[in-house]
């Protein structure tokens, strides 16, 4: 973070746009409202007292109805009034920096986010060779380096990150439409710059308002589209990383309906497996999973994010009878132990990969990641996960680097 104790060159609030929900987005409203409150803090320490505290008016614009990458899907049970339940998004997250750890702390506190200490195997499906599905102990996932997760769903997270924010209003439902250079006519544009202010509009041409700076925080290809006739100074880089889909199958069954063989497994309780010669990349066993285990037996399933992206445009129904087949063979059902509960998710936008730029074939898992992207003049970044490692601490690193470079312009503009 830059030095607070500099004096901001705005003289009234800063309009900030944010388009996008998800966490970086949200992670990109709360740093920026607190950098703003030490800033307003400093100056009040230092006796720079101004007339009116400069405190940032952010909107958030998010397309759907609801907050965060973390995602999660239920089904109550008419029976018993229980619940199955599916964590189809992001299963678990790490936090590997010190202040990533500081940031999630006040949360770890309450007990809305708590590790997860799951029990790990490597699993090969059922083939002609194999009657059972073989089962291997691989590791115990520690608190040393821990794996996190949102409870009692992995949507409250987010919710609770939008809950807390002060000086930020979340619009739900609402396509931003593409942005466009400043100097197209008005009746081409959808966006125009206007005293060093950008005017948003929504897809139906009705202006959104206009803001000093716009983040646009959507994936790289949703990027795309919305910076393409822009002018915007860093547009081929948002191609550089390639992202691909994933395919997720969510099964459940009933409270008092046997278990496939697999998660009865005599030997070993697991929670997550790696699927072996296989579609399927991981399981994940929602009910015993922290804070979890009032649920009824819910079971998520990633497809490999390769199988994923080559079927990504295929017809639903066929990609959820090829999942339920490979799931079968993994989980080893009957007719007896057949999931009641069977649903399907696809994530067009799902893994960051990040490509050699001399072999577009080779992928190179040690190439610096792009960072944000930051068109200075028109104060308009580029920013998300996959301009990192496409995890959640991504999320946070980027709202990091956009908070600092947005904070840094004003320190400049002050000189």
């Amino acid at each position: 973070m830059p030095d607070s104790s500099l004096p901001l060159a705005q003289t009234s609030s800063p309009k900030i746009a944010i388009i996008g929900g998800g966490l970086t987005g949200l992670f990109t409203a709360t740093l920026l409202e607190r950098a703003f409150g030490q800033m307003n803090d400093q100056q009040m320490n230092d006796q720079q007292v101004n007339d009116k505290a400069l405190i940032p008016e952010i909107t958030i614009f998010e397309k759907s109805r609801s907050v965060g990458r973390l995602a999660t899907r239920y089904r109550t049970d008419s029976h018993t009034n229980k619940n199955w339940q599916w964590a189809f998004g992001a299963q678990f997250f790490t936090a590997k920096s010190t202040s990533f750890q500081q940031f999630i702390k006040p949360w770890i506190q309450t007990g809305l986010l708590q590790p997860w200490c799951a029990q790990v195997v490597s699993l090969t499906p059922i083939d002609a060779n194999n009657q059972t599905a073989d089962i291997q102990a691989k590791e115990q996932w520690s608190r040393v380096q821990a794996r996190y997760i949102s409870t009692p769903k992995m949507t409250s997270w987010g919710r609770a990150l939008a809950d807390e924010l002060q000086y930020t209003t979340i619009t739900f439902k609402t396509r931003v439409a593409p942005l466009v250079q400043r100097n197209q006519t008005l009746a081409n544009k959808v966006s125009k710059k206007t005293s060093q202010k950008t005017e948003l509009f929504d897809e139906n041409d009705n202006s959104l308002g206009s803001f000093d700076w716009v983040i646009c925080t959507a994936p790289n290809a949703q990027a795309v589209e919305l910076m393409a006739n822009s002018g915007f100074s860093e547009l081929a880089k948002i191609t550089e990383p390639q992202m691909q889909a994933c395919y997720t199958l969510m099964l459940g069954w009933d409270d008092k309906q046997p278990l496939p063989e697999s998660l009865k497994h005599q030997e070993m309780v697991w929670d997550v497996a790696y699927v072996q010669d296989s579609i399927l990349d991981r399981i994940f066993i929602e009910q015993q999973k922290p804070a979890h285990n009032e649920l009824l037996p819910s079971i998520t399933i990633h497809a490999r994010n390769d199988w994923s992206e080559q079927h990504v445009d295929a017809d639903m129904d066929t990609i959820k009878a090829q999942l339920l087949a490979a799931a079968k063979q993994a989980l080893d059902w009957n007719a007896d132990s057949t999931p009641s509960q069977i649903d399907c998710h696809r994530w067009r936008y799902a893994a960051t990969v990040k490509v050699s730029n001399t072999d577009s074939n080779n992928t190179d898992a040690n190439k610096e990641a792009v960072g944000i992207l930051v068109d200075n003049e028109q104060q308009w970044i580029v920013s998300g996960d996959w301009c990192g490692q496409g995890n959640i601490e991504s999320c946070y690193q980027m709202a990091t680097q956009t908070v600092a470079r947005i904070c840094a312009h004003s320190l400049i503009s002050a000189g």
